[in-house]
Protein backbone atom coordinates (compact mmCIF):
# COMPACT_ATOMS: atom_id res chain seq x y z
CA UNK A 1 0.00 0.00 0.00
CA UNK A 2 1.15 3.38 -1.06
CA UNK A 3 1.11 5.76 1.80
CA UNK A 4 0.50 9.80 0.62
CA UNK A 5 1.95 10.96 4.32
CA UNK A 6 4.42 9.48 6.08
CA UNK A 7 4.91 12.38 8.18
CA UNK A 8 1.75 12.40 9.30
CA UNK A 9 1.96 8.61 9.86
CA UNK A 10 4.82 8.97 11.86
CA UNK A 11 3.43 11.76 14.29
CA UNK A 12 0.39 9.33 14.90
CA UNK A 13 1.91 6.36 15.54
CA UNK A 14 4.31 8.30 18.21
CA UNK A 15 1.02 10.30 19.38
CA UNK A 16 -1.09 6.54 20.28
CA UNK A 17 2.09 5.32 21.14
CA UNK A 18 2.77 7.72 23.72
CA UNK A 19 -0.83 7.81 24.62
CA UNK A 20 -1.52 3.72 25.20
CA UNK A 21 2.11 4.41 27.31
CA UNK A 22 3.98 1.81 25.42
CA UNK A 23 7.89 2.09 26.22
CA UNK A 24 8.85 1.20 22.71
CA UNK A 25 7.93 2.13 19.12
CA UNK A 26 8.61 0.18 15.54
CA UNK A 27 8.08 2.22 12.46
CA UNK A 28 8.94 1.26 8.72
CA UNK A 29 12.47 2.80 7.70
CA UNK A 30 12.62 6.09 5.20
CA UNK A 31 15.66 8.59 4.97
CA UNK A 32 13.14 11.09 5.96
CA UNK A 33 12.16 9.20 9.44
CA UNK A 34 15.25 8.40 10.08
CA UNK A 35 16.18 12.25 9.78
CA UNK A 36 13.35 13.15 11.45
CA UNK A 37 13.88 10.63 14.40
CA UNK A 38 17.33 12.07 14.72
CA UNK A 39 16.06 15.32 15.87
CA UNK A 40 13.57 13.90 17.79
CA UNK A 41 16.65 12.74 20.13
CA UNK A 42 18.88 15.50 19.56
CA UNK A 43 16.59 17.60 21.41
CA UNK A 44 15.52 15.19 24.34
CA UNK A 45 11.93 14.31 23.31
CA UNK A 46 12.63 10.41 22.80
CA UNK A 47 15.21 8.10 24.92
CA UNK A 48 16.95 6.72 21.69
CA UNK A 49 16.42 4.34 18.37
CA UNK A 50 18.07 1.57 16.91
CA UNK A 51 17.99 0.72 13.56
CA UNK A 52 16.67 -3.19 12.70
CA UNK A 53 17.67 -4.29 9.28
CA UNK A 54 14.63 -7.15 9.46
CA UNK A 55 13.66 -6.26 5.73
CA UNK A 56 14.76 -4.67 2.92
CA UNK A 57 13.38 -1.18 3.88
CA UNK A 58 14.46 -1.79 7.47
CA UNK A 59 12.77 -0.80 11.10
CA UNK A 60 13.28 2.39 13.57
CA UNK A 61 12.81 1.43 16.92
CA UNK A 62 12.20 4.42 18.95
CA UNK A 63 12.24 4.26 22.85
CA UNK A 64 9.99 6.67 24.39
CA UNK A 65 11.10 9.18 27.00
CA UNK A 66 8.75 9.31 30.40
CA UNK A 67 10.26 11.28 33.13
CA UNK A 68 8.35 10.94 36.73
CA UNK A 69 6.02 8.51 34.16
CA UNK A 70 5.05 11.02 31.88
CA UNK A 71 6.23 11.42 28.13
CA UNK A 72 8.70 14.00 27.46
CA UNK A 73 6.59 14.69 24.84
CA UNK A 74 3.16 16.36 25.44
CA UNK A 75 2.11 17.48 21.80
CA UNK A 76 2.39 16.77 17.76
CA UNK A 77 0.98 18.87 15.40
CA UNK A 78 1.15 18.28 11.69
CA UNK A 79 1.33 21.65 9.95
CA UNK A 80 1.97 21.31 6.25
CA UNK A 81 0.28 18.64 4.57
CA UNK A 82 -0.34 17.16 0.61
CA UNK A 83 -3.36 19.53 0.22
CA UNK A 84 -2.01 22.56 1.27
CA UNK A 85 1.73 23.12 1.74
CA UNK A 86 3.45 25.69 4.17
CA UNK A 87 6.66 27.29 3.25
CA UNK A 88 8.54 30.31 5.24
CA UNK A 89 11.40 32.13 4.52
CA UNK A 90 14.18 32.13 7.07
CA UNK A 91 12.30 35.45 9.11
CA UNK A 92 9.18 33.83 9.34
CA UNK A 93 10.52 30.67 10.98
CA UNK A 94 7.67 29.65 13.67
CA UNK A 95 8.51 29.47 17.19
CA UNK A 96 6.48 27.14 18.94
CA UNK A 97 5.86 27.70 22.68
CA UNK A 98 8.24 30.95 22.92
CA UNK A 99 11.21 28.52 22.08
CA UNK A 100 9.97 25.53 24.43
CA UNK A 101 9.23 23.35 21.33
CA UNK A 102 10.85 22.66 18.04
CA UNK A 103 9.47 23.59 14.48
CA UNK A 104 10.54 20.63 12.09
CA UNK A 105 11.30 22.35 8.38
CA UNK A 106 12.69 20.88 5.35
CA UNK A 107 14.79 23.09 3.70
CA UNK A 108 17.75 22.59 1.02
CA UNK A 109 20.26 21.93 3.53
CA UNK A 110 18.04 18.95 4.93
CA UNK A 111 15.54 18.77 7.93
CA UNK A 112 16.31 21.54 9.99
CA UNK A 113 14.62 22.99 13.93
CA UNK A 114 13.56 26.24 13.70
CA UNK A 115 16.80 27.68 15.45
CA UNK A 116 18.88 25.59 13.42
CA UNK A 117 17.39 26.99 9.97
CA UNK A 118 17.53 30.46 11.74
CA UNK A 119 21.55 29.74 12.58
CA UNK A 120 21.91 28.52 8.39
CA UNK A 121 19.83 31.85 7.02
CA UNK A 122 17.14 29.33 5.27
CA UNK A 123 13.71 28.69 4.96
CA UNK A 124 11.58 25.52 3.53
CA UNK A 125 8.59 23.85 4.42
CA UNK A 126 7.32 23.23 7.71
CA UNK A 127 6.83 19.40 8.21
CA UNK A 128 5.56 19.66 12.20
CA UNK A 129 6.09 20.85 15.29
CA UNK A 130 6.53 19.23 18.58
CA UNK A 131 6.61 20.12 22.17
Amino acid sequence: MTMTDPVADYLTRLRNAIQAGHKRLDIPASKLRRNLTRLLLEHGFIAGYTEIKDTRQGTIRIRIKYTDGKPSISGLRRVSRPGLRKYVGVDEAPRVLGGLGVAVLSTSKGLLTDRQARQANVGGEVLCEIW
